[in-house]
């Protein structure tokens, strides 16, 4: 049981958490343990996530007032929070967990001020991720310019090896 000291704290802690965040998604944990948990918290940190057990009726006080207060009525049961600035790997990294790990239930969330089902989050893990979306672009960029130059030299390269083996036969009969 926690005090009101306790509780007032937890509900800043959380209300800085959905201040400071672009995307929250929302899951039941309820049968994973605490190895299966502390391996997706460590999966998710390596990619700037925070994945936090919360406590569902303080943190409906920490919702009120703030971008995230559709989320209220998914809080119910065993809930964990993924707070990140990126929902794609967000979904990702829960998607793959829940696909290995049954205990794992994505149960909706929100991205900016959208609301996001089940599905939309299922939606979202197939999506690039913002440096795999970077590649991409730079490599449709980049394979243009790359043909470009290889027909640009192609030419020059032929007349310069057609111009050598001119000045070779030149040189024989000259002799």
């Amino acid at each position: 049981m926690m005090n009101k000291d306790k509780k007032k704290i937890y509900i800043e802690e959380m209300k800085n958490f959905f201040n400071k965040t672009t995307s929250v998604l929302v899951t039941h944990y309820q049968g994973l343990t605490v190895k299966e948990i502390d391996k997706l918290r460590a999966e998710m940190r390596k990619h700037g996530i925070f994945f936090k057990i919360t406590k569902n009726r303080i943190t409906k006080l920490a919702l009120k007032g703030s971008k995230f207060k559709k989320l209220e009525n998914l809080f119910s049961g065993p809930t964990a929070v993924a707070f990140s600035e990126d929902a794609i790997t967000s979904a990702k990294i829960l998607s793959k967990f829940a696909k290995i790990n049954s205990n794992l239930k994505i149960i909706g969330g929100i991205m900016e001020k959208e609301p996001l089902s089940v599905e939309d989050v299922e939606k979202i893990a197939t999506l690039p991720t913002l440096s795999e979306a970077r590649t991409k672009i730079v490599g449709i960029l980049v394979t243009p310019a790359q043909k470009i130059m290889s027909i640009l030299l192609a030419p020059g390269s032929r007349s310069e090896e057609h111009t050598s083996e001119l000045q070779s036969r030149t040189n024989l009969v000259c002799r």
